[in-house]
């Protein structure tokens, strides 16, 4: 099953290129906590109950919001593709880099980035993000997926000379309104661990990234494992999992996200998160 929040509502979304939508009832809520206080396969099935028959209206008449207007936890991971560690100058680590967004620097699929006033390197990264559905805290690989209620999209958007600053990333990820998430939801009933999912980005219509998550370093199950030794996981929480290699800072001469552009980022079994880039106001 896959849902899209717009309007102060759940849809549900139908045929194979997530093109219609169907209305959920008000019991799904105004956004994705609904279907995950109901449980990842009594929210499946109510959906599929409601839009069995039901009118469809088209994705493009509907105005993405966040998945989830307030994430508890926006937990990140880097340098999980061997190939983006490389083209970043780093030495290959033992550990994945973890740090933490906070909300106000996110944005729904479809809502402008904002290339700060301090800064032109703002970079992009496609990345798969987690959608954490049940509490846990020391969770075993094997039972990681009893955790998860889905999968999103997310743009990590970067200011690449403040995140280089220090070994602290926390200013280069965290300026407002740099990050994007959504706008599809998919239930991990339909993509499992998302272990060989097509992942990439486009640049005013460019490919820039061209990876799978195959390639990733640490797996889906090993993240939330890895993540819930340190925190205690809770319903609606984010983890993003890392970008393949593209990312515009490695590219000779480099390329950086500019006002006027269009950054797409697309995964497979999910669709694709698109947004405009503005100046600061």
């Amino acid at each position: 099953m896959k849902y899209l929040v717009s309007g102060g509502a759940v849809w549900g979304v139908s045929g194979a290129e997530a093109a219609n939508l169907t209305a959920l009832d008000p019991a799904f809520g105004a956004d994705m906590t609904g279907p995950i206080a109901l449980g990842r396969l009594e929210a499946a099935r109510r959906a599929a109950a409601l839009m069995a028959g039901a009118p469809r209206v088209p994705l493009a008449s509907l105005t993405p919001e966040m998945p989830l207007a307030r994430p508890g936890k926006v937990l990140c991971l880097g340098h999980n593709y061997v190939d983006h560690v490389k083209e970043g100058g780093y030495d290959m680590p033992t550990h994945p880099a973890i740090f933490v967004r906070i909300s106000t620097s996110l944005a729904p699929a479809g809502a402008p980035l904002v290339r700060p006033h301090v800064s032109e390197r703002f970079d992009y990264e496609a990345e798969l993000m987690i959608v954490i559905g049940e509490r846990g805290r020391g969770i075993a690989r094997e039972k990681a997926l009893d955790h998860i209620f889905g999968y999103t999209i997310f743009n990590d958007g970067t200011l690449r000379d403040y995140q280089k600053r220090s070994h602290q990333w926390t200013p280069g990820k965290n300026f407002d309104r740099t990050g994007a998430v959504g706008p599809i939801v998919t239930d991990a009933g339909e993509l499992g661990l998302a272990g060989a999912l097509k992942i990439g980005s486009r640049l005013n219509g460019a490919t820039m990234q061209d990876g799978t998550t195959a390639d990733m370093m640490w797996k889906v199950d090993e993240i939330v494992s890895l993540m819930s030794e340190f925190a205690t996981l809770e319903p609606g929480d984010l983890i993003a999992t890392g970008t393949p290699p593209g990312v515009g800072n490695a590219r000779t001469p480099p390329v950086y996200m500019k006002p006027g552009d269009v950054i797409e980022c697309e995964i497979e079994g999910i669709g694709v998160c698109r947004n405009p880039v503005v100046q600061e106001a």
